[in-house]
């Protein structure tokens, strides 16, 4: 550190006392000094340019800073407190190369950022090469669309059982979500086919055909499995009856939103299928299999298809998870968000889709 003060005369001077424009230029000096030394240092070299250098950066220009926390993230021996400093900063251009890569920001430290910050700096820890449960349980708890997806995608991302079981219901809501997760090489069988059961048929073969060679007979398996419990749970239901009492209603003038309003408030599960049936066209066999799962999607597809409100549409969800459950409110919100963005043009097209591949 005697270089430091031969460089810049005064430097005990303006650290206790000099105005933040002397300060600033101290910093810019000090930092480019340590920055050309630092793979030659030994530690307690960089012990003192840390306690030098975590006083004057913060009276740098965050330009500045930026750029010091960049050229830091690559340095294996940068200064601990001075990284920690600039990696709990809001400004996520300072903050972010740092959560993304920086080894010397420890795991306390991470969890601790993870739960104090936001979404950006979330987004910037999710790209790091190694992310432990511990972290991965806050980031699924706190973190949103973008921030999920980048840590489910990231395979050097640790999850837990119960962060496992938090993919796998946001999945559920999200089909880019649903292909990162299934192509994890460490989800395992059960946990696969749960992730596939609550997806439709045409995203299910989305994932065979970006899956890496070695993964794809696990998703083959685990799609076969899904489609026997389909079919058998489809030769338990007679439809026969509501059929019969759609007919009528047709033939009436009363096949119309509010009876099937009415059958799905009443659970009677079998006459809404058939209505919805009748109104969209689709077979009663198609509807009753993308029904079946535990995805929202082929109700609100169907639903923007025919015109129904969002109080049907929650009606027809809340009758399919079956009267003893209850989704988190959260949940329902997230659907009731994504049946409003729902494009008619974009249900048009999967409706078509299900009906070509039933004329197949």
């Amino acid at each position: 550190m005697t270089v430091a003060r031969s460089l810049i005369p005064g430097l005990d001077e303006i650290i206790s006392h000099g105005d933040p424009e002397r300060r600033a230029e101290a910093a810019r000096r000090i930092a480019a000094l340590f920055l050309q030394g630092a793979a030659t240092f030994r530690s307690e070299h960089v012990d003192l340019f840390d306690g030098i250098l975590s006083g004057l950066v913060p009276y740098t220009e965050i330009a500045a800073r930026a750029e010091l926390a960049e050229r830091l993230s690559v340095i294996a021996n940068a200064p601990r407190a001075l990284v920690g400093q600039l990696a709990r900063e809001d400004e996520i251009s300072i903050a972010g190369p740092l959560l993304r890569r920086s080894p010397v920001v420890d795991e306390q430290a991470l969890v601790e950022i993870a739960r104090a910050k936001g979404q950006g700096h979330l987004l910037a820890m999710s790209e790091r090469p190694r992310l432990s449960c511990d972290l991965t349980d806050v980031i699924l708890r706190r973190g949103d669309r973008d921030v999920v997806r980048r840590a489910a995608g990231n395979t050097g991302a640790l999850f837990s059982e119960p962060g496992y079981a938090t993919l796998i219901r946001r999945a559920g809501h999200d089909a880019v979500l649903t292909l990162a997760v299934g192509q994890r090489d460490d989800l395992s069988a059960s946990q696969l086919k749960e992730l596939l059961s609550g997806t439709i048929d045409v995203i299910r073969r989305r994932l065979l055909e970006v899956a890496k060679p070695g993964r794809q007979s696990a998703i083959k398996q685990a799609m076969n499995d899904i489609s026997a419990l389909s079919e058998r749970v489809e030769s338990r239901r007679d439809f026969a009856p509501a059929q019969r009492t759609i007919l009528a209603l047709h033939h009436a003038g009363d096949l119309n939103e509010s009876a099937l309003l009415g059958f799905a408030k009443a659970h009677r599960y079998e006459e809404s299928v058939a209505a919805l049936a009748a109104m969209s066209g689709l077979k009663i066999a198609t509807l009753d299999r993308l029904m079946s799962g535990d995805r929202h999607d082929p109700i609100m597809i169907v639903g923007k298809r025919v015109g129904l409100d969002w109080a049907s549409i929650r009606a027809l969800i809340l009758l399919r998870l079956g009267p003893n459950r209850v989704p988190a409110p959260a949940d329902m919100e997230s659907a009731r968000v994504n049946f409003s963005r729902l494009m008619p043009s974009t249900a048009e097209r999967m409706v078509g889709f299900w009906r070509t591949r039933e004329s197949a």
